[in-house]
């Protein structure tokens, strides 16, 4: 005699339902991770070898011989670099010699919102370059901050900052030639140069001001 075929009661089905579902995302987790690890050196690598390319625009191969990614520290909010959050400075250093750092700035005032800059400033104070890292400033117009889109490649309008410093410069002058100060401006596109000059004017009002924080190598207190 055939015995009765038992049919399984909901909460059977359920249960098995459910370790079935935990055995998929355990084995799916478990792939995630282990494709991560496996490709995680490589993302690193890539990032690192990108954050240099755009070092490299503004800091001189020449002036460390550092690693530089790895001698760096977290600086607090502050709004001499019209930053709300916590940042990175880079510190380079030849010969164990602090000379130059590298570190961000923001210039909250743009037409259409903040423009995140990237500067490189030596020990002496002398600004040794600017880049423009992200924008939403209008196409055509003020984006020529960004040495690829502006037209004259030979000499771009961000490069006007090489070599300057609050010695060099008096404080009027941080300012375009229609408002009496000595920066080139694009007519009928002023408000984007005025708020990148602004913005490095005060990141370099900020250095001057925290310049042995900045510039000490630590361990060595000097």
């Amino acid at each position: 005699m055939t015995p009765p075929v038992r049919t399984p009661t909901a909460t059977a089905m359920a249960l098995r339902t459910a370790l079935i579902l935990l055995i998929f995302v355990v084995a799916f987790t478990s792939l995630l991770a282990a494709a991560y690890l496996w490709t995680r050196p490589a993302i690193e690598e890539a990032a690192a070898a990108e954050k240099m390319k755009l070092i490299s625009e503004v800091l001189p191969r020449e002036l460390y011989d550092n690693e530089l990614l790895a001698d760096s520290r977290r600086l607090a909010p502050a709004a001499g670099l019209g930053l709300d959050e916590e940042s990175t400075v880079y510190l380079a250093r030849q010969g164990g010699q602090a000379s130059a750092i590298v570190f961000e700035a923001v210039a909250a005032d743009g037409y259409s919102g903040r423009i995140r800059l990237l500067l490189a400033v030596a020990a002496d104070g002398t600004l040794l370059g600017v880049r423009v890292t992200q924008h939403k400033e209008t196409p055509g117009l003020g984006d020529y901050i960004e040495p690829r889109k502006d037209r004259n490649k030979e000499r771009p309008w961000i490069r006007q900052f090489d070599g300057l410093s609050l010695a060099t410069v008096g404080e009027r002058e941080w300012r375009v030639r229609k408002d009496g100060g000595r920066f080139d401006s694009l007519a009928g596109a002023t408000v984007t140069p005025r708020a990148v000059i602004k913005a490095v004017h005060r990141a370099l009002q900020y250095v001057a001001e925290n310049r042995q924080q900045l510039f000490t190598v630590e361990g060595t207190g000097k």
